[in-house]
């Protein structure tokens, strides 16, 4: 069974990042607009912020893919590019990072994701993605 969303916890955040992946595969942009602070942004790894609505614009080019498709490509995904995730949650706040298995938490850390959790439910502020140098 899956995590419940509304959690203020590890699970529950962890959930809505999960959620996350699916809903930008699937183009469900209604779930990332509300999902996906006002200020949003995504700075890649080489310093290029993407503010929510280009986030939201690039998951409706993939509008009508089926969930079931979506997981498939998740689950070859992970296969392929193996990470491990840790959660920290403080209070009303939440970062998940994602990092290279074989570098460990300490010194292989992809990406990570902040939440905040607002009116019963978990909301994305920031991302930040890094090149991972063995």
């Amino acid at each position: 069974m899956a995590a419940d969303e509304t959690q203020q916890t590890e699970a529950g955040v962890m959930a809505v990042d999960n959620h996350w992946s699916l809903a930008e595969m699937t183009g469900d942009t209604a779930w990332l607009d509300q999902m996906l602070m006002p200020e949003y942004r995504s700075v890649n790894n080489d310093g290029t912020a993407h503010a929510k609505a280009a986030i939201v614009a690039g998951a409706a080019k993939r509008k009508g893919t089926s969930l079931d498709k979506a997981k498939l490509d998740w689950a070859t995904y992970q296969k392929e590019h193996p990470f491990g995730s840790a959660v920290v949650v403080h209070g009303n706040t939440a970062i998940v990072s994602f990092y290279d298995p074989a570098l460990g938490p300490q010194r292989g850390v992809k990406s990570s994701d902040v939440f905040i959790y607002v009116d019963g439910h978990w909301h994305a502020l920031y991302s930040q993605h890094t090149a991972v140098h063995a």
